[in-house]
């Protein structure tokens, strides 16, 4: 068992109405989700499909909420005011770790290229 901190994402009080725009945000967003992930920082990242103000959830390799704010702190989405994090602290199976790595080999076309 290891410690983690996990997010909830939620919608933020900033909507892009421009499309463009949209769309430009999103990708850095998930460009940022790849850099932590390859820092080994972001263990597990997704949206939830059911088209809700709660949109998707994060799961953090640090162990407090502290650590988590500074990582979170980094995306533009939420720099942009289009996301908002609540965070938590998680306790959970070590095995977490390998999603990462065994996701890196099944992937079939990164998100960001």
């Amino acid at each position: 068992m290891k410690k983690y901190v996990m997010a909830f994402l939620k919608e933020g009080p900033t909507r892009l109405k421009d499309s463009a725009a949209n769309m430009q945000l999103q990708m850095a967003h998930l460009k940022n989700i790849g850099r932590l992930a390859a820092e080994g920082k972001l263990v597990v990242a997704g949206p939830f499909l059911d088209d809700q103000p709660l949109r998707g959830i994060f799961i953090f390799n640090v162990e407090t909420v502290e650590e988590a704010k500074k990582l979170t702190e980094t995306d533009p989405a939420i720099k942009a005011g289009s996301l908002v994090l609540e965070l938590h602290p998680f306790y959970c199976s070590a095995a977490l770790m390998q999603v990462v790595p065994i996701h890196n080999t099944l992937q079939k076309k990164s998100m960001t290229n």
